[in-house]
């Protein structure tokens, strides 16, 4: 059966376990698919990418929810007041 593998390098759990630092300077970067019995197990991500991708989550979510807010009343609010 095959697995899609959504990165460019992979290593496997023995080489992950070795040596974790080469592993990810490996990916110059880039995620690595660790693989166990040549199935992906999980994905070694660097910190900015990871990072990034925890913040295009929150951007997407924010989105959605001033799309759900879109039509929603409006109250006006003097800053004064608050």
């Amino acid at each position: 059966m095959t697995h899609p593998i959504y990165a460019e390098m992979t290593a496997s759990v023995s080489e992950l376990k070795k040596n974790p630092m080469a592993t990810v300077k490996a990916g110059e970067g880039l995620p690595v698919a660790v693989l166990n019995r040549n199935k992906p197990a999980f994905y070694c991500v660097p910190a900015d990418i990871y990072e990034a991708m925890l913040e295009q989550l929150d951007d997407q979510a924010l989105s959605t929810l001033v799309e759900q807010r879109r039509h929603e009343p409006s109250i006006p609010v003097d800053l004064d007041d608050l």
